[in-house]
């Protein structure tokens, strides 16, 4: 089944190719590729009009999920009677909100990356960043080493297609963070929450196996969005 992927916000310039195939990870990982799955990227007045409207809460945030499938178990698989209902629901990624807390909060980039707040710098100042996946993390085009724990990328130019000319700090929000909240939100779609400490200890556990996962095969290390709620 399909994933819809839009980019509805103009504030953090991004790619979604390399964005569609980390989410195609996750579903793989989650068991739900037979599933349509929407998510839709905005900026924060969006987040916020939807926050107010659905959660009562009048600020913009990172992550909003909307079920197809209500009332299911923790991890349960839904199983839909007609083909029309194999669909999983939307998830709502506050890039820009997710890419100003990278940016104001060293702590919040660190929790969610495992990288400190010198790497998101070092990023920021970069020209060129890899988007490509696996091995090759980032290029700084100044010539500079990056911090310990990022890799060079090994390609340049345009010998490597996942390069992107960053502008106005970009940073790594759109693909690491988006791993992580993609993965959050999903849990939410399958039934997890995070209402009392079992809750969240049970969707904290799960996001941190996916993720888990995720760096066993793309060489990323990251950490629950659900990390520290309790």
């Amino acid at each position: 089944m399909s994933l819809v992927l839009r980019n509805l916000q103009r504030v953090v310039p991004m790619r979604r190719a390399p964005l569609r195939r980390r989410i195609e990870i996750l579903r793989s990982i989650l068991g739900v590729q037979g599933f349509d799955l929407g998510v839709i990227c905005v900026d924060n007045r969006a987040m916020q009009h939807l926050n107010r409207t659905y959660r009562e809460r009048n600020a913009p945030t990172d992550v909003l999920s909307f079920p197809f499938h209500e009332n299911l178990k923790a991890g349960e698989i839904p199983q839909p009677d007609f083909p029309d209902d194999c669909n999983l629901g939307d998830i709502f990624l506050g890039v820009e909100y997710i890419f100003q807390q990278c940016e104001e909060d060293e702590d919040y980039y660190d929790a969610l990356t495992g990288f400190s707040g010198d790497a998101f710098l070092w990023l920021s100042n970069c020209t060129l960043i890899c988007l490509w996946g696996t091995q090759c993390f980032s290029v700084c085009g100044r010539g500079s080493r990056a911090p310990e724990g990022l890799m060079a990328c090994q390609d340049t130019g345009d010998l490597c297609s996942g390069l992107w000319p960053l502008s106005a700090s970009w940073g790594l929000t759109v693909l690491w963070e988006a791993e992580v909240t993609v993965t959050h939100g999903l849990c939410h779609l399958l039934g997890f929450t995070h209402g009392t400490e079992a809750e969240w200890q049970q969707m904290h556990q799960k996001e941190k196996q996916v993720l888990a996962e995720v760096g066993r095969r793309t060489g990323t290390r990251l950490q629950p969005l659900s990390s520290g709620h309790f």
